[in-house]
Order: structure tokens, then sequence, then C-alpha cells
């Protein structure tokens, strides 16, 4: 994780805890020893672990991410979606910021007129959804998804910029 990005990556989980918390779906006490073993996770260069809710839901198994989804569905009344069931189009893959996406467990995925569609597995994090709207700029439509569909979505990215790294100068690099 970049010194720039850490900044990003600290806040969307801290913030994500505490709204886990703030919803009833974690106990303070549980938030808090996933919070040791994340800043555990941090420095390593493995962002698929380097999650608050990924510690919480698959290795304490305190949260059910489909009942944490399901909460988001009916309390903020953000749609769902699969990634790997979408045809996400080439000028999203190439300008995609997977460093960022990584940080915040979240992808734009398409862009109809002014609408940009944002996947996320983090939405109840206020400093998830700031840093993408300041970062889109303009309209967004959000959808909830798992930490798995963006993890499975921004590993194919990665494979495929690495096979063709011409065809992606966007993402060298991130």
């Amino acid at each position: 994780m970049s010194k720039e990005l850490r900044p990003l990556l600290m806040r969307a989980n801290r913030l994500l805890g505490a709204q886990l918390v703030e919803h009833n779906l974690v106990k303070i006490e549980d938030l808090e020893a996933a919070s040791e073993k994340f800043i555990e996770l941090v420095p390593g260069n493995e962002p698929r672990r380097a999650s608050i809710l990924a510690i919480l839901a698959y290795d304490m198994k305190v949260v059910n991410e489909d009942h944490l989804l399901h909460h988001i569905v009916e309390n903020d009344g953000v749609g769902l979606v699969d990634l790997r069931e979408y045809d996400i189009p080439d000028e999203i893959r190439k300008t995609t910021d997977r460093a960022a996406s990584w940080a915040t467990w979240t992808v734009p995925f398409d862009r109809e007129e002014e609408f940009t569609f944002v996947a996320t597995a983090y939405y109840l994090s206020p400093a998830v959804r700031a840093h993408w709207e300041k970062e889109i700029g303009g309209r967004i439509l959000w959808y909830a998804t798992s930490l798995e569909a963006i993890a499975d979505y921004l590993e194919q990215l990665t494979v495929n910029a690495a096979a063709n790294p011409a065809a992606e100068p966007a993402l060298a690099g991130k």
C-alpha cells in the first residue's frame, strides 16, 4: 500500500467499523479485536486481507456479509450487483485506480449519461463514499457487493494489465 493511500485505508476501515457498531451489526469488543488484527496486516502487501470487514466476517465470523448486504439494501436503499456477472466497459477498466479500489473495497463499474455506477463492500464507511464522490466528481449510483466480488474483479484487472500492459496505460503501476 502506498504512503499516499494508507490514510484512506485506515479511515475507510475505522469508519466502517464504527458504523458496524453503531448499526448493532458487531459488538465493540469484536471490533477492537478485529482492529488489532487489521493493524498487523496493514504493513503487508496483501490488500485482500487488509480489511476490517474481512476479519470480522471470515476470520472471526461475528458478522455475516449477506446479512450486512441485506441491511444496507433495506436501510439505505442501495442496489446489489455481482460484478462477476457484469460486462464492464473498457473505458472503466482502463481508468480504474486499483490501489484506491483496494484501499476502499470499491470500484466504478459503468457510466451512463451523467451517472457513474459504483460498487462497494464498504458502503457504510463515510470515508469511502466521500473519497469516490470527490474522485468521480459527478453523480453516483451506489451498489453494494461482496468483498469477494470486489477482490475477484480487481485481481482480474491486475491479470489483464500484466498480460497486456500497453492496452491499459492508466493501470500501469497501480
